[in-house]
């Protein structure tokens, strides 16, 4: 990628994630609604580089935007019991702000941070927890459509509906992450649902690098590592942006201490 790739919500958990990986590898542009530490910013990224606004300043990001080649989009109200008027504001109107401020600025595409949430509802008490075990063969696998498990999902699942509409209304590449579980060093303690969506740092990191560079027009795919426990197939993921995670939630035991290898 010759051109800066801009990221917004740099300095939550999904945008450290992958700094902390890809931190030295592109020429960053960061967003974020409040100043970055010097913990969040990586080596080598000044602080010209960033900038402090909220996801709905036009303005703002209009400047953030400019000479840009990929947006990893992040930004928003990641709370599942966000109330409508903060998904409305955060995760839609602001969505829409940076979809069309990339229309506008040339940008050649979009990675969008969805959510697990977006298909919530897919978990049915008939599905559960059977759904979550390594025998169960359920999978969704992003051509379904979407059935929001609560008001962020609604709002996850309106974003893709703007890439969806961008990508066909004006060519701008689109491809919605559907993000799992996401945490550092193991899945999270006690939890099938959370083993069977665990996505770790470093697969984080690599699916929006493949992001980055991949070619793709408009998809929809699940980010979480390969686990032996999955009801989200990564199959498209492998297929079209080249995902190649390496690490499983089979490799530790549900109290989140690891199996002998």
């Amino acid at each position: 990628m010759d051109r800066p790739v801009l990221l917004t919500g740099a300095g939550g958990r999904v945008g450290q994630a992958i700094l902390q990986h890809l931190g030295d590898a592109y020429d960053w542009r960061l967003l974020d609604r409040e100043p970055l530490t010097d913990k969040k910013l990586p080596d080598g990224v000044d602080r010209s580089a960033v900038t402090v606004a909220d996801v709905t300043d036009r303005r703002a990001i209009k400047d953030a935007m400019a000479g840009v080649g990929v947006v990893i989009h992040l930004a928003g109200d990641p709370r599942k019991t966000a109330p409508w008027t903060s998904v409305l504001k955060n995760n839609i109107d602001g969505t829409q702000a940076i979809y069309e401020a990339a229309h506008n600025a040339g940008v050649e595409k979009i990675a969008f941070a969805s959510s697990n949430h977006a298909v919530g509802a897919y978990e049915t008490e008939e599905r559960t927890p059977d759904l979550y075990r390594e025998t169960d063969e359920y999978r969704l696998d992003g051509t379904e459509l979407p059935r929001p498990g609560n008001l962020y999902g609604v709002s996850k699942a309106t974003g893709e509906f703007l890439g969806r509409y961008y990508y066909d209304e004006y060519g701008l590449s689109t491809v919605a992450v559907r993000i799992g579980n996401l945490t550092k060093e193991h899945p999270p303690r006690n939890y099938e649902r959370g083993q069977a969506m665990w996505l770790s740092h470093r697969d984080c990191a690599h699916l929006f690098e493949r992001c980055i560079l991949a070619d793709y027009g408009f998809e929809i795919v699940y980010g979480i590592s390969d686990n032996d426990r999955k009801y989200y197939s990564i199959d498209r993921a492998r297929e079209i942006l080249g995902y190649d995670p390496q690490d499983n939630s089979a490799a530790y035991h549900l109290d989140g201490t690891p199996r002998e290898q």
